[in-house]
């Protein structure tokens, strides 16, 4: 039963409170995970590279994290969820870095409605319509707009957006609040939770004896 225990969460060999030293190191290796997964999304978008900032090498990020507290003897239960909030992180990421390089360097211009899809599911009352957009000058704005697009929107209509005057991520409605909100606001908890299951894992790893040695005690 004890075997299991340390299989499945990690043996946890240390008495009172665990060593300063290996909490410095979960943190760390839990606060990496998080900036590279969430600063290769910005790099992609900052620079227009598709792979990074389509979320890819976040995806190596939560592998490469996986693989590190797996190799530290981590618990497979808490290796499994660090894996599962990194993957999460990585498929938010792209989103939150394309609203943080639009609050940087976007600006705001007006777009006129040219079609209007109802992107409501049947059985739900919270969905998005979806427009989609052309400049002043009748050139189409790549990608879809849903804030400030709402069921009484018409072709013809206009809209705020936020665009990238270098084009290297989609634009954005403005919509009714007046501006974009904080890109990072959504992913906050994602990163926490990531660095505190990682460092709940790197503390739990922790072996007085060798994996040879506690078997045998088992």
């Amino acid at each position: 039963m004890a075997h299991l225990r340390t299989v499945v969460w990690g043996p946890a060999e240390f008495v009172g409170l665990p060593p300063w030293w290996l909490v410095g190191e979960g943190l760390l290796v839990g606060t990496l995970a998080a900036v590279a997964i969430v600063g290769t999304a910005l790099f992609g978008a900052w620079t227009g590279s598709v792979s990074l900032a389509a979320g890819e090498a976040g995806l190596v990020c939560a592998a490469a994290l996986a693989v590190h507290l797996t190799c530290t003897g981590a618990g497979r239960a808490l290796v499994g969820i660090a894996a599962l909030l990194g993957v999460c992180l990585a498929l938010q990421a792209p989103q939150a870095a394309t609203g943080m390089v639009l609050a940087k360097r976007g600006r705001v211009q007006t777009a006129v409605v040219t079609s209007v899809e109802d992107g409501r599911a049947a059985d739900s009352a919270h969905g998005r319509y979806f427009c989609t957009v052309a400049d002043t000058h009748g050139v189409p704005l790549k990608g879809r707009i849903w804030r400030g697009c709402g069921r009484t929107t018409r072709p013809g209509d206009t809209l705020a957006v936020v665009y990238d005057p270098m084009g290297r991520v989609p634009p954005r409605g403005v919509g009714t609040e007046g501006g974009l909100p904080d890109p990072l606001r959504d992913l906050a908890p994602w990163c926490a939770a990531l660095v505190a299951v990682s460092l709940l894992a790197v503390v739990r790893s922790y072996r007085l004896s060798s994996p040879s040695e506690a078997l045998l005690q088992g």
